[in-house]
């Protein structure tokens, strides 16, 4: 449990059976009534953002969300595996936590998994990965009718937009929140 003057940004709250962390937070003390903190929250799970306004003083409870660095070493069905580099341990996280990072997702890649209560929350990926092109047509001089792009479908299986100058077998550097080409590897 901690008050609310103890808020500050990214920690994690627990409210109505639901973990929400705090993105922004100001302290009110208006001239006539009493003090109060204006946050704004972040759903965990979902990422639905939320205003809410807490008295001062009003005790809230707090989650431990416990973010540890994890190597992704195999999918297992539909699950996919993490290990742990300091301790060695294992965890099984679902498709659905993994969400559209599983796109990206190379053996051995490095990921932040958050964990609560040995549940695990989401997977953070690098925000850029070096993947290679596995399959993509070759582009044609002088067709610019789709604005300079064609399909590339990477060694993920991934499908991303690319220049048209792009050749199968190329290293490529990838936005993993969106999808994005960001240029050649060398």
């Amino acid at each position: 449990m901690a008050t609310t003057n103890d808020l500050k940004n990214g920690i994690v709250l627990k409210l109505d059976g639901q973990l929400w962390t705090v993105t922004d937070f100001q302290h009110v003390k208006p001239g006539k009534g009493g003090a109060f903190v204006r946050t704004t929250l972040k759903n965990v799970l979902s990422g639905k953002v939320v205003d809410k306004t807490f008295n001062a003083g009003l005790k809230v409870e707090t989650a431990t969300v416990d973010k540890r660095t994890m190597t992704f070493l195999y999918k297992d069905g539909p699950d996919f595996v993490f290990m742990d580099g300091d301790t060695f341990d294992q965890i099984t996280v679902p498709a659905a936590t993994v969400g559209g990072g599983a796109d990206y997702l190379l053996e051995n890649t490095e990921v932040m998994v958050a964990v609560h209560d040995e549940v695990p929350l989401y997977v953070e990926l690098p925000v850029t990965l070096e993947l290679v092109v596995e399959h993509t047509d070759p582009g044609l001089q002088g067709d610019r009718s789709t604005g300079g792009t064609k399909p590339a479908t990477l060694e993920t299986g991934a499908q991303i937009q690319v220049p048209l100058f792009i050749s199968t077998g190329e290293k490529l550097k990838v936005d993993t929140r969106d999808g994005r080409y960001l240029g050649r590897v060398n």
